[in-house]
């Protein structure tokens, strides 16, 4: 009896299926039909909604097949089928708890069906998905919800921007997070902005403000949530575009020379033309101007008032009751901020001491947040206390390897944002780590003087000053910033650019036969003409022009305090002097043309490939991994540096090895790589399979030839082996 009945089920579904093509193919002719299924559908939804907890299972089979026979065929009656839209919204609506999983996941598949037929707009889907999203409690149904929504947002702004959609869209989600705080519903909006934002959906400032207000939620869920997506989101995005570019990659060729190898069928044509179509729009993208993507944290309207109200919320405030990790997460978004937009929380700094302790849980963590958190614009006494307990709690003989490295790793890091945070006493006694028997603590102490030595040098001692660090001391050329100051901008690599057409310009001369350090003649004159009012003549004095005296008896007259002002005067105005020469002359006397500029970026490429290259000093650290930030792998030795254990060095082992489970030779090894790559066998190989009794005439016949054929059969294959074969294969054509 049940078998009779699904079967007799299943022959109206195959009906139904058959009458939604005849009627797609000629509407008119088929009205009659349609006219008897719609009024069944109506049937079917009234006997629905009178029990929808309690309806039975075969009427609820055809109540599913009429929904999905009429939502395929609803354009082509939109008189009847006007008000079927609203039905299946108030069906999802009001009973999405007690719905059967088929016939809830048919209607929400039917109304994305109409949103792709035009019948209803994206905001009557969303509208209509959304709040069902955040208050049904089936799991299944929430992440059926989540994916329709973020393909239909996807689909709405494929073409072009929808900005009508996006914006109400993103007030809805932005009013569910601000109406209440304590709400977890909100993380379903944390949610959906994230995962447009790494599929490059929303790139504004707007989806930030709704991710920063949901950082300050007192749902934990949802403000690690909000914090996550600052910390990561723009990661992930640059990862998710690098896997689409390295999965759309595909091989013409090898289409090509299956189907040539093959049978030809339409089939196999439409998937080569479809490949080449697709080849074709990735090389469109490929030359499309990039679009220009700002990190979340550049984007934010107010970072000042937004880190302090995470610092005192989370952090500062004892009502919080977040995990350690969630706060960790936190804080290392607010030191973040700091860092990169040179923020002044000073309370941040103190609320650190507490934790810089070798006994403190992940205290790694704390000392990446705390150097990160550091900026040249911090006050050097606020920091100068800090340096000192992390001196003195985790830099001593009596600490361990890692705790000592880890501690000197800190101290360099801060003082690499912040000099003047250090003092002479302790730096001295810092540096004398470096000849430590343990390797990452010696490694550390290296990397604190070698810091010193480029950044202040006269806190260190004369010997461990060093050759470079001693010369720039004694010529002026290195001085240690004032706290506040900032120097002065420009060109980047205009040095570069100046230094080159100097050479060019000595090398003109020498070819010329002039003298390398001379000027030009036009110059020279120049120089003359304008220096000649300094020189006194006879004649010019009859004229009535100035003429320089110097007297020596007015001079002894003038008072000594006179003469010391004047001398301060002089050597302040030679200061000067001095300081406009050290600038650029490039800049203030010539225009760069576009020839210069292209000249420049590649004299900064040079620059660069010799840097990695170990032939220039490395940069500032202040200045590393600034957008990137401080992790706490950084804080702590690396791994090359301490002994590994057994399973690194089994994990080291296999790494690079991968489908070595069984022992194979090298060349079983490839061919089984041949055969995965759907490449054939040489010529040779398939001659050593060969049948002995085929290959037998043709040995027989080598052995007969005389010593003149064997001969000319050598030449003619040393030949053809030269020019690539039977083929030609080397020779371009």
């Amino acid at each position: 009896m049940v078998k009779k009945r699904v079967a007799a089920l299943e022959k109206v579904e195959a009906d139904l299926a058959g009458l939604q093509y005849k009627i797609r193919r000629d509407p008119q002719d088929y009205k009659n039909e349609f006219e008897e299924n719609w009024y069944q559908y109506l049937t079917a939804l009234d006997t629905f909604l009178a029990a929808p907890a309690n309806a039975d299972a075969n009427s609820l089979i055809k109540f599913r097949d009429q929904i999905d026979f009429v939502a395929h065929v609803a354009d082509c009656y939109p008189e009847y089928t006007a008000g079927f839209p609203d039905g299946l919204r108030d069906i999802l609506t009001r009973h999405h708890a007690v719905l059967e999983p088929e016939l809830r996941e048919k209607i929400v598949s039917s109304l994305v069906l109409l949103r792709r037929k035009d019948i209803v707009d994206s905001s009557y889907l969303l509208t209509t998905l959304f709040p069902v999203l955040v208050s049904t409690p089936s799991k299944s149904l929430r992440t059926l919800l989540f994916q329709r929504i973020v393909s239909d947002l996807r689909n709405s702004n494929n073409k072009a921007n929808n900005h009508k959609l996006n914006r109400t869209m993103q007030g809805v989600l932005q009013t569910l997070v601000t109406s209440d705080r304590a709400n977890p519903k909100a993380i379903w909006a944390v949610k959906i902005v994230r995962e447009l934002w790494k599929r490059q959906i929303w790139t504004d400032a707007k989806p930030v403000e709704v991710m920063k207000e949901a950082c300050l939620s007192e749902n934990e869920k949802v403000a690690v949530g909000g914090v996550r997506f600052f910390l990561g989101g723009d990661k992930e995005r640059e990862e998710l575009e690098d896997e689409a570019s390295e999965d759309e990659v595909i091989d013409i060729k090898k289409v090509k020379h299956q189907i040539g190898i093959n049978k030809k069928t339409k089939k196999k044509k439409a998937a080569l033309d479809k490949a080449v179509d697709k080849m074709k729009r990735l090389d469109r993208k490929k030359h499309a101007p990039h679009p220009l993507n700002f990190s979340a944290l550049h984007l934010l309207h107010d970072p000042q008032g937004f880190a302090e109200q995470l610092f005192e919320k989370h952090l500062l405030s004892s009502r919080c009751r977040f995990a350690l990790q969630s706060k960790l997460a936190i804080l290392q978004l607010v030191t973040r901020l700091v860092g990169l937009h040179q923020l002044t929380v000073i309370s941040l700094y103190s609320w650190f001491i507490k934790y810089l302790t070798p006994r403190q849980q992940s205290v790694t963590s704390f000392l990446a947040s705390l150097a990160q958190a550091v900026h040249s614009l911090v006050p050097p006494d606020v920091l100068e206390p800090l340096i000192v307990k992390i001196a003195n709690e985790f830099v001593s003989e009596a600490a361990a390897a890692e705790v000592a490295a880890a501690g000197l790793n800190s101290i360099r890091e801060i003082c690499a944002r912040q000099p003047l945070a250090m003092t002479e006493t302790l730096l001295q006694d810092l540096v004398q780590y470096r000849r430590s028997k343990d390797k990452g603590v010696m490694m550390a102490a290296k990397g604190l003087l070698s810091l010193y030595r480029e950044q202040g040098a006269e806190l260190l001692t004369k010997r461990d000053r060093g050759k470079d660090a001693t010369i720039s001391l004694k010529s002026g050329s290195q001085k240690q910033q004032k706290f506040g100051e900032v120097s002065a901008g420009g060109i980047e690599g205009l040095e570069l650019l100046e230094q080159y057409k100097e050479e060019q310009r000595k090398r003109k001369r020498v070819e010329k036969g002039l003298p390398e350090d001379g000027e030009d003649g036009e110059e020279e004159e120049e120089e003359e003409e304008d220096d000649g009012w300094e020189v006194a003549s006879d004649d010019s004095s009859d004229s009535g022009d100035w003429i320089r005296v110097s007297d020596s008896e007015d001079e002894e007259a003038e008072p000594a305090a006179k003469k010391q002002r004047l001398e301060g005067e002089d050597e302040d105005k030679e200061n000067a002097e001095s300081a406009a020469q050290a600038m650029s002359k490039l800049a203030m006397t010539q225009i760069l043309t576009p020839a210069d500029l292209a000249k420049l970026k590649e004299l900064q490429a040079e620059a660069q490939l010799d840097k990695a290259m170990g032939n220039r000093k490395r940069k500032e650290e202040a200045e590393r991994h600034r957008d990137e930030g401080l992790t706490s792998e950084q804080i702590e030795a690396p791994a090359k540096l301490r002994k590994s254990t057994k399973e690194e060095r089994l994990a080291m082992a296999k790494d690079g090895k991968p489908g070595r489970d069984e022992h194979k030779s090298t060349q079983a090894i490839r061919k089984s790589k041949k055969e995965a790559e759907g490449k054939s066998t040489t010529n040779k190989e398939k001659a050593r399979k060969k049948n002995f009794l085929m290959t037998i005439g043709k040995a027989k016949t080598k052995h007969k030839r005389s010593l003149v054929a064997t001969q000319k059969a050598l030449k003619n294959h040393v030949d053809r082996s030269k020019s690539g074969g039977r083929r030609k294969n080397g020779v371009s054509k």
